[in-house]
């Protein structure tokens, strides 16, 4: 070997070896963190990042999922919306009207709730979280049985209060007329346990030296409340409507076990469309299509909330 074809053999062993080493230093230091973390991705990958971008291929063609399809494009995305005549806008509708109203109570409500157990006892506060979050455990087929039990309009619980005081026995989920708001009442009636418990905790990490110092410049219960317990859990708010702004979005089991059969297209959510057009009309790319719509909805709506209640606010 030439002394030319030594030092070029020695250039590239200079090269190549730190970064080989480099390699078995990062796998020496860091191997095993990643072989904790691959089973997660992987079951990540498989059972949630593959099935969502298969039916995002689904939702712009159309027929089966198992046989070959006839590639559509976006003609899915417009059939959601006129088919079955346009059902799905009285759906989308149904849907805003459901979440706007159970997510500005279950936030009023928790909000309340929260505040009036914030200054008790250690022990009756750990009671009566525990009872607020109750219903967080318990399944949601289980509660939406019991208030089919409760609106029942022969023997149920609300037409039993109804007649104390001489009132005529409503039908609660078959009057197209009463049959939204008697789902949203529902929602609303069950004490919204996982808010009671956040914003418990986000009040409670309050420095209590502001309250303090409010109440020597004689700011009332109210004002204090207002002025440094709602600004102070901002951030706190926007996780919390968040979270019941997605669920409320999502609605579905409720629905299915009140009104399994429907009462015309008051009882329709998007869900409960997405339901129908692929396991009942197997109309698989018009429902994937309409999973995504309500994708971009709760992506759209989860943007504005970011606007609005992010906060930079530290103590």
């Amino acid at each position: 070997m030439s002394d030319l074809q030594v030092e070029e053999a020695a250039e590239t062993r200079s090269v190549y070896r730190p970064k080989n080493n480099k390699f078995k230093r990062f796998i020496k230091d860091h191997g095993w963190s990643y072989a904790f973390v691959i089973p997660s991705m992987l079951t990540f990958t498989i059972f949630t990042l593959i099935p969502v971008v298969w039916a995002l291929i689904i939702s712009f063609q159309q027929g089966d999922i198992v046989s070959s399809n006839e590639w559509v494009g976006f003609r899915n995305y417009l059939r959601a919306f006129t088919t079955d005549s346009g059902v799905f806008v009285r759906a989308i509708e149904n849907t805003l009207y459901y979440t706007i109203i159970t997510v500005i109570a279950n936030i009023f409500i928790a909000l309340i709730l929260s505040a009036l157990i914030q200054g008790r006892h250690k022990h009756v506060k750990t009671f009566f979280l525990a009872a607020f979050y109750l219903p967080a455990v318990t399944s949601s087929v289980i509660v939406a049985i019991v208030w089919k039990f409760i609106y029942n309009s022969e023997y149920g619980f609300l037409n039993y209060l109804l007649s104390l005081f001489h009132i005529a026995p409503m039908r609660w989920l078959s009057d197209p007329a009463l049959v939204l708001n008697s789902i949203t009442l529902s929602t609303i009636l069950t004490v919204p346990a996982t808010g009671v418990v956040l914003f418990n905790a986000a009040m409670g990490s309050i420095p209590p030296e502001y309250y303090e110092a409010a109440q020597l410049d004689g700011a009332g219960p109210i004002m204090r409340w207002w002025h440094i317990t709602l600004p102070l859990i901002k951030s706190t708010t926007l996780y919390v409507v968040v979270l019941y702004t997605i669920a409320s979005f999502q609605v579905f089991e409720k629905v299915f076990i009140l009104v399994p059969s429907g009462v015309s297209n008051n009882t329709q959510f998007i869900l409960t469309q997405i339901y129908q057009n692929a396991f009942q009309q197997f109309q698989y790319g018009i429902a994937s299509a309409q999973a995504f719509i309500l994708f971009l909805m709760i992506a759209a709506v989860t943007i504005v909330q970011f606007r609005f209640l992010r906060s930079d606010v530290e103590y």
